[in-house]
């Protein structure tokens, strides 16, 4: 599987979290991945892996997205902005195999596919000064 179909998957995992409580997610998890057979060992420990990457950093990522997002706190922002924006900042600023680029290039893609009419111009411009600070 491409990386960027890894990425999907793993957008959908943490928009899947948004309706489940934590004690639901590891059957959640299962009941993903048992649909997407066949799939490689290799690509669902990926998948798992950045997902539960992701969710341990949760905190420290809402935090960042509500200092940059004026009028848009990450409690009043749709769900699939959100899990979109959560894995692409994960991705700036602690996944180093992912160039800052690329993590927003696919992040507006995901967000314009599966979110609103505005939503790829949204997760832009907030990725835009997430980046900004963190120095790319």
């Amino acid at each position: 599987m491409r990386r960027s179909e890894l990425r999907e998957h793993i957008f959908k995992l943490l928009f899947v979290s948004e309706f489940n409580t934590p004690d639901e997610m590891p059957e959640q998890l299962a009941l993903y991945f048992e649909d997407l057979a066949p799939l490689s060992p290799e690509d669902q420990e990926y998948m798992e892996n950045k997902y539960r990457k992701v969710q341990e950093h949760l905190e420290e990522i809402d935090v960042l997205l509500n200092s940059v997002s004026k009028g848009w706190k990450t409690k009043r922002m749709n769900r699939v902005d959100l899990a979109t924006l959560r894995l692409a900042v994960y991705e700036v600023n602690y996944d180093e195999d992912v160039p800052t680029g690329v993590a927003i290039n696919e992040a507006v893609e995901l967000a314009k596919r599966f979110g609103g009419d505005e939503s790829g111009s949204f997760v832009n411009g907030i990725l835009g000064k997430v980046a900004r600070d963190a120095g790319e």
